[in-house]
């Protein structure tokens, strides 16, 4: 009997990235025939008009003084200067308005035409992925990357876990407070080199970046994107929790630091313990343009400039985001000027930088579209009209329940949430005004609710293929399956000693 696969079969391996989006589009839409429709009434700040929107689930728009006393009579529990002064600007939830809505099904139909328009949703950061992959291809081109990695491998001989260490550190700091996340990404061509000199592999690359960032941003401290956002929708100052929040930071970071440094001794010890060991050779091509750090050109001072303008435009993209108000359109265009200058200092010709270029960004094409496919599957959900009634039920399963245990339940809420809402700051608007109150009701602070929905929605982010995950290990070349075998026990850390933080929390409020 022959022992040849049968031509028919789909997946002779783990699906790729856009197959699982592709399937998991399939799935919500499913959910849109069987998940009743329904909304809450939404409520708005009309800048021009100086006035409250009340958007009810049918029915026409109609304008409200924007003052404290019409937000305490809609049971809005939010100060009236975060909708003035621009600190809420996505509309929220008002609480207790709910209605069921005639069913609105999407169809087959909609798989490529959601699809296309939240490609089109993500332009920004398809724009700014495009331009930081030509500004690494022409880096790439001057040869300044290999001549850096190869001076730097010998330096760090003996001490290469310290840098795992200190790249943890920093990425956890920038979660907490300014939630670096999508901005990660921009660090994966500076870093990814850096790790494979150091004899890394692909997951250590995505630990010591993607989770120890995502670690940050689950203890948020002052992140503005969650716990600010989400303090303020919930009514309260978002320095209520804040040391829980930091003492659950100290005890993450380190965790991710700890797990990484088996990982990191498993592999130096046997190479093929490695998760992504099979696609290793693969990998090392991918990251290191000819393929050895033994067989690199001197490391000449116009080199030196290159590298050293390479590098300052992350800490200027930090500094934008931070102090500057910068979002995805201005990171671009500082990564654009900073690739500018590279190629009028770097005495190649001005074809090659500009194929290098084209060659750079078309390596990243993947990458960018996989965030706008994810994208939508948020928008068929939202046009299902099924994720207010996701958070109706939600709340109802909670309320009422001994504080602890309430706690405890909303978490776990949330990890679903984070699932059909991957977005921190959507998230909190929709959710905080609907959740917060019924703490009121179990006599616990709103904080804690705030704490909840932090390591909820985020245990659910480190595996949400609506997220970034994709995203991350579609610039990799990473298996879906890899990341999840690695990450699954820092889920479990999080939501055990969440459910721990939450315990004590309610028992000494």
């Amino acid at each position: 009997m022959s022992t040849t696969p049968p031509r028919w079969r789909l997946f002779k391996t783990f699906p790729s990235a856009f197959t699982i989006l592709f399937l998991i589009m399939l799935v919500a839409i499913g959910l849109t025939w069987i998940v009743p429709a329904g909304a809450f009434a939404k409520l708005s700040y009309d800048k021009a008009a100086q006035t409250l929107v009340v958007t009810p689930p049918t029915g026409a728009s109609h304008k409200v003084p924007a003052t404290q006393a019409e937000l305490d009579r809609l049971g809005v529990s939010i100060d009236v200067r975060q909708f003035v002064d621009g600190t809420i600007r996505k509309p929220i939830a008002i609480p207790g308005t709910y209605e069921r809505l005639a069913q609105s099904p999407k169809g087959l139909a909609d798989v490529t035409e959601s699809m296309v328009k939240g490609t089109i949703e993500g332009v920004d950061i398809i724009v700014f992925i495009l331009v930081l992959g030509g500004l690494i291809g022409v880096v790439n081109s001057t040869g300044a990357f290999n001549s850096g990695l190869v001076a730097l491998s010998k330096k760090a001989q003996g001490n290469e876990f310290m840098f795992v260490a200190l790249v943890c550190t920093v990425m956890a700091l920038g979660g907490t407070t300014c939630g670096l996340e999508e901005e990660a990404v921009a660090f994966y061509p500076i870093l990814v080199p850096i790790f494979l000199a150091l004899g890394y592999d692909s997951i250590v690359c995505v630990g010591a970046i993607f989770l120890a960032a995502s670690m940050g941003t689950t203890f948020s401290t002052i992140n503005p994107f969650s716990v600010v956002i989400a303090s303020n929708a919930a009514g309260i100052v978002f320095t209520e929790g804040i040391l829980w929040r930091a003492f659950g930071l100290v005890v993450g970071t380190a965790t991710v630091i700890g797990y990484l440094h088996w990982y990191c001794k498993k592999i130096k010890a046997d190479p093929s313990f490695s998760y992504t060991y099979e696609d290793s050779a693969a990998f090392r091509a991918r990251f290191l343009e000819g393929g050895s750090l033994t067989e690199a050109e001197p490391l000449t001072l116009r080199r030196k400039l290159i590298l050293a303008l390479f590098v300052a435009a992350f800490p200027l993209m930090v500094w934008g985001v931070m102090a500057g108000g910068w979002w995805f359109p201005q990171m671009a265009a500082s990564f654009l000027a900073i690739a500018i200058i590279i190629m009028f200092i770097s005495g190649e010709a001005e074809k090659d930088l500009v194929d290098a270029f084209t060659k750079g960004a078309s390596e990243l094409v993947g990458v960018s579209l996989i965030i706008g496919l994810a994208r939508g599957v948020n928008i068929v959900l939202d046009q299902g009209m099924i994720s207010d009634t996701l958070l109706h039920y939600a709340s109802g399963l909670v309320a009422g329940m001994h504080g602890s245990v309430f706690a405890v339940a909303q978490m776990l809420v949330f990890t679903l949430l984070g699932f059909v809402v991957p977005s921190s700051s959507g998230l909190a608007v929709l959710s905080m005004p609907i959740m917060a109150p019924l703490a009121d009701t179990v006599g616990i602070p709103r904080y804690i609710v705030v704490s909840a929905y932090n390591w909820g929605q985020y245990a659910m982010l480190y595996l949400a293929p609506t997220g970034l995950v994709l995203a991350t290990t579609q610039m990799l070349g990473m298996r879906f399956n890899h990341w999840v075998r690695f990450v699954l026990p820092m889920v479990g850390f999080v939501l055990g000693f969440g459910a721990l933080l939450l315990i004590a929390q309610v028992m000494l409020a």
